[in-house]
């Protein structure tokens, strides 16, 4: 698989990650043994990065990903994680003493020394200003809690804050067809910095695997349900904001340019990967199947000029003026 650096960090890993949100919970059930059968599958397709967070099912996508690596000594493998989401969402909670234990926690679920990659969970916005969070950031990096971090963020806005910060090594931002806002500054602001770009839900929550229909229902414990309207956290997490119908009739409209050799996932996720400036794309899988098919997005062909311009004009008549001014 393509190796891509996120230069900061000092580390280079496979363009096509995982992300692991669903081994913890929100997705509907994911079993233990189904959990280990996607992160093998995905390692042995090539991916070298596993993204997770300290609130995915209250550790237990931690959990998981510690028990797998427990199981492949000398595994090469950079996971990141995050923190800040299991408090209330104040700028007075992002303080050293909670880093510490926070960090702390998330080393012992992931069974490791140094965390390789700590980012902030998309912290209210008054956070990325607060010199004190950053001083601190870099005083865990000292103590060799984290070996660096970066943000997870919602808006554009946010992502350019963290982007001028010198200590700050990676991005993870929503990017994918129906969502290129970031490509208009943060990308090209990111790669002059030499900041990562970890492009999450590149998938647009399932939508852009063109699987789903109208008819498609979802279970209750699953945020394309629960959260469909931004009932529990940002809406823009969820189909990536974008009205349930209004996606499906972009997916329609590109669907036949997939063709043959690939299918419509690959299609959404090769299209991340052409982007420049994106340093790993990240999305989940609920079985070693779509790990597998998700890894192999990153053999394909790079999109030719005509499908760029197919997304494009996709998004620019259909999805730009519901999304492209909130976040």
């Amino acid at each position: 698989m393509e190796q891509r650096s996120f230069d900061r960090l000092g580390r280079r890993v496979g363009v096509v990650g995982l992300g692991a949100w669903q081994l913890g919970g929100d997705w509907g059930q994911v079993s233990e043994d189904a959990a280990m059968d996607v992160l093998a599958a995905a390692v042995d397709a090539g991916v070298t990065f596993l993204d997770t967070a300290d609130v995915y099912g209250d550790g237990r996508s931690e959990q998981l990903i510690g028990r797998f690596l427990r199981g492949r000594p000398g595994h090469g493998l950079t996971v990141a994680t995050k923190m800040g989401r299991r408090v209330d969402q104040v700028p007075e909670a992002y303080t050293l003493d909670n880093f510490r234990a926070w960090t702390d926690r998330s080393r012992t679920n992931l069974g490791v020394d140094t965390l390789d990659l700590v980012q902030l969970h998309c912290p209210p916005t008054a956070v990325f200003a607060d010199d004190r969070v950053f001083d601190a950031l870099d005083t865990l990096v000292a103590e060799q809690r984290i070996a660096g971090y970066g943000v997870s963020v919602e808006t554009c806005e946010q992502a350019l804050t963290a982007i001028a910060r010198p200590g700050v090594a990676s991005v993870q931002i929503i990017l994918n067809a129906v969502r290129l806002k970031p490509l208009d500054r943060v990308l090209p602001a990111a790669a002059a910095a030499g900041v990562g770009i970890i492009a999450r839900v590149p998938l647009a929550s399932g939508l852009l695997s063109g699987r789903y229909d109208e008819r498609t229902t979802f279970p209750a414990d699953d945020h394309r349900n629960f959260n469909r309207h931004g009932e529990s956290f940002d809406v823009g997490e969820t189909f990536s904001g974008v009205d349930y119908d209004l996606g499906l009739a972009a997916v329609r409209r590109l669907a036949p340019l997939v063709g043959d050799g690939r299918t419509m996932a690959q299609f959404a996720l090769r299209w991340v990967l052409d982007q420049p400036g994106v340093t790993v794309v990240i999305p989940g899988a609920r079985d070693a199947e779509q790990a597998r098919r998700n890894a192999a997005a990153a053999g394909l062909a790079p999109l030719t000029d005509v499908e760029q311009a197919a997304v494009r004009d996709t998004y620019d008549e259909l999805i730009r003026p519901q999304v492209h001014h909130r976040w």
